[in-house]
């Protein structure tokens, strides 16, 4: 990965005499493959103004794991009002400035964003926002971000900027806070949520945290009351399908946190852990392994209260919580996918079969579930434009005409033609 592997960490050093030490740098194809017309375009640019470029964070963290990532955040000692004048002098279009108070410009070149955000220094916090000053100090910057494997900064070069021995945490599956745990927590009480997440990406078992960050974590968990929903439910739901997703969330209850997230504070917990068991092999959505956790349809809509979900994950939750012991396979024919083919016919709802398929994840039945997977919804064959011209023409009459043949359609398995049903119509 490296083409050096001497690693040095001093506690403070001057800049000149840490590139001169800090020998390690990534040579890997996901890292070479960053390297598009338009990040060259915009390294040249910083180079050419005496401007340091690197890549920040989370993008840090999967490079060093063997992964190209999804989004690449970079970091600089340019100023927002810095950046500004030289993209513009370079015709060189921005866009979206809404991140420019916090430092952030972001920019547009050969059909790629790139969002740049200037070195800062948390000034003032108040558990979910902060006041920033700009600074050139990489360390100071790197003090104040959440976790140390995501506080790491990469050289274009390749040279990896490591202040918190993030990538020693990294390879031994840790987490853990930047520094002093309660105080970065207190800087933003959602970091609690996030450690969670990032431990179900990166450690390897259940149960290896380090009891201080525990401690820390329930001394300021009534924080993330002041939380919105919205950020709360982004962190959560990720969560919910990593690793170790039965442990964290048994972990929020144990940690008393569950009350102020939008979960019941009686939440099921063995039964959450049961689906857990059942559904993680088969990507459950977060919603299906969390309904486990609710006891009838007033805690989905407290939750959604609190978290604002989507329709879609409010109708997937409620429609859980009604059908979970109410449809079921078969005890006489207990391979018989028709209880839940039936269903599908019937609702004529264009998710319901999706629906199904994350109740039969919920219920442990890999075989039915396989089965419906490969499943096609038939189309009925009968319209009341059919009864019609066979003479049928009352509302009412029609409607009972057509039920009665979707039973019997229904019946032969689905296999039943247009000619077969209409021979079964009275007149």
């Amino acid at each position: 990965m490296f083409d050096a592997i001497r690693f040095f960490r001093p506690a403070v050093i001057s800049h000149s005499v840490w590139r001169s030490l800090f020998t390690m740098r990534l040579k890997t194809s996901e890292f070479k493959s960053l390297f598009t017309d338009g990040l060259n375009g915009i390294a040249e640019l910083f180079e050419k103004h005496q401007y340091e470029l690197r890549i920040a964070g989370g993008a840090v963290r999967d490079l060093l794991s063997g992964k190209r990532p999804e989004d690449v955040d970079f970091a600089t000692t340019a100023t927002p009002e810095e950046m500004k004048r030289m993209f513009q002098d370079a015709g060189i279009r921005l866009i979206n400035n809404k991140g420019e108070k916090h430092g952030t410009i972001t920019a547009r070149l050969h059909d790629e964003n790139f969002e740049v955000t200037t070195l800062r220094v948390d000034v003032e916090t108040d558990g979910r926002h902060a006041e920033v000053e700009f600074t050139t100090d990489w360390q100071k910057d790197a003090e104040r971000r959440d976790l140390t494997i995501n506080s790491m900064f990469l050289g274009l070069d390749g040279t990896l900027y490591d202040y918190f021995k993030g990538y020693e945490d990294l390879q031994n599956h840790k987490v853990r806070f930047v520094g002093n745990a309660e105080q970065r927590i207190q800087e933003d009480y959602l970091r609690i949520l996030r450690y969670f997440r990032f431990y179900g990406r990166v450690a390897l078992r259940a149960d290896e945290h380090e009891p201080e960050t525990l401690t820390a974590i329930r001394e300021n968990g009534r924080g993330l009351a002041a939380i919105s929903g919205e950020r709360i439910w982004v962190e959560l739901k990720k969560m919910v399908v990593g690793n170790h997703a039965a442990h964290l969330l048994e972990l929020l209850y144990n940690l008393d946190l569950a009350q102020y997230i939008g979960l019941p504070p009686d939440g099921d917990v063995v039964e959450m852990k049961r689906v857990w068991r059942n559904a993680s092999a088969h990507s459950p959505k977060p919603m299906t392994v969390l309904a486990a956790l609710f006891h009838g349809p007033d805690n989905v809509d407290k939750m959604d209260l609190r978290l604002k979900v989507s329709r879609e994950e409010k109708t997937l939750a409620l429609f859980l919580v009604k059908h979970r012991r109410t449809l079921r396979k078969s005890d006489e024919e207990p391979d018989d996918l028709r209880p839940f083919t039936d269903f599908i016919i019937d609702s004529r709802e264009p998710d319901s079969q999706s629906k199904v398929c994350e109740l039969l994840k919920y219920q442990g039945e890999e075989k039915l579930l396989s089965e419906l997977q490969r499943w096609s919804v038939p189309r009925f064959p009968v319209s009341g434009h059919d009864l019609r011209k066979m003479g049928i023409t009352s509302g009412k009459e029609i409607g009972i005409s057509l039920q009665e043949l979707r039973d019997i359609w229904k019946k032969s398995r689905y296999q039943m033609d247009k000619d077969e049903l209409l021979s079964h119509v009275k007149l």
